[in-house]
């Protein structure tokens, strides 16, 4: 996500106040932003309630712009309670976050998609040893004008040809999208390619990342995308789910049809997994031998995944499941 989700979350976390939690037993390409988290030494309470030391160190993350929001709002919370850990978060995009893990340059890699084969590959030879958590869920919304009333639900055929870029400068109207709607002159708004929605909605509805047609207006920041909308009638475009929910009077979100039906976005459909294609979950990459030898990095992994759920409230994201916070907290015990 943009930076300015970033900021909400910021905004969120000291509206509601730090979080005092111990630490369980277990543990596309935007511009770099980083932060940090730093003071006086203080005690931290060791997984599995045993008593612990001070803990201190940096730990490095990179990745998705989406996920960036989501570690940001770990890493302060975390550091309410470990001033003398240090963790920047850069968002270099997915792709990027995955080569500079690979380099051996981070702790963790922040994703919005699950890392590729060549990427494996990389990682592998340069001996980088992996565990792959899911630490929140996401949904993509398409978005039309309130006064829209005729495209409640479109297929993904539908987006197909809004979006493929087989479409650019020619459809154009949205009674070429299907003959039953009006004569309306169709405008576009999304993500920029800078941004891990862009890979995901690409990759979702045209088969293939960066695939999309070029006359739209992008933004990176889905509160300029979310004006766009609200003040044409034929506009229609996509972002995060959230930013639909934060802004009723001004847009909303058609259902979605991937085969089984119409769908509405929501948090329930985005867990259920029935919101397809354009739910999706997100992930966190830790380098092993990271979590198991600087016990800063494990300290900090262990926090994230034991208050997963709560950080993504506070982040904007929909919450793991029972299921999922379980998968995550087996990761971790897998590796000591």
């Amino acid at each position: 996500m943009t930076s300015s989700r970033l900021r909400r979350s910021v905004l969120a976390i000291a509206a509601t106040g730090a979080l005092t939690l111990g630490l369980a037993a277990c543990g596309g390409q935007d511009d770099p932003e980083t932060s940090s988290n730093e003071g006086d030494s203080s005690e931290t309470e060791a997984p599995d309630g045993d008593a612990g030391g001070a803990v201190s160190g940096a730990v490095a993350a990179d990745g998705s712009s989406t996920v960036g929001p989501l570690t940001e709002a770990a890493a302060d919370l975390f550091g309410d309670e470990n001033p003398d850990v240090n963790v920047t978060v850069a968002t270099s995009g997915t792709g990027g976050g995955f080569d500079a893990f690979c380099a051996g340059e981070t702790d963790i890699s922040n994703a919005s998609r699950p890392i590729d084969e060549e990427e494996t590959a990389t990682c592998e030879s340069a001996g980088i040893d992996f565990t792959e958590i899911v630490m929140a869920n996401d949904g993509l919304a398409v978005a039309v004008n309130p006064e829209n009333d005729w495209a409640t639900c479109l297929t993904v055929e539908q987006l197909q040809t809004i979006w493929s870029p087989e479409s650019e400068g020619q459809i154009t109207n949205w009674n070429q999208v299907d003959p039953s709607f009006p004569d309306q002159p169709l405008t576009l708004f999304g993500a920029g390619t800078d941004s891990g929605t862009f890979d995901y909605f690409t990759e979702a509805i045209n088969g293939d990342t960066g695939a999309i047609r070029t006359d739209y207006s992008p933004s990176e920041d889905d509160n300029v995308l979310v004006q766009g909308i609200a003040g044409d009638v034929g506009a229609t475009g996509f972002f995060g789910l959230s930013y639909v929910e934060e802004n009723p009077e001004s847009v909303k979100a058609v259902e979605v049809d991937g085969g089984n039906g119409c769908v509405a976005p929501s948090s329930e459909t985005v867990q259920s997994n029935e919101y397809v294609p354009l739910g999706r979950p997100l992930f966190i990459y830790v380098k092993n031998e990271s979590y198991t030898s600087q016990p800063q990095v494990k300290a900090f992994v262990d926090f994230y995944v034991e208050n997963a759920v709560d950080i993504a409230e506070r982040a904007l994201f929909i919450g793991l499941t029972p299921e999922q916070q379980q998968t995550a907290t087996d990761e971790l015990a897998s590796l000591g």
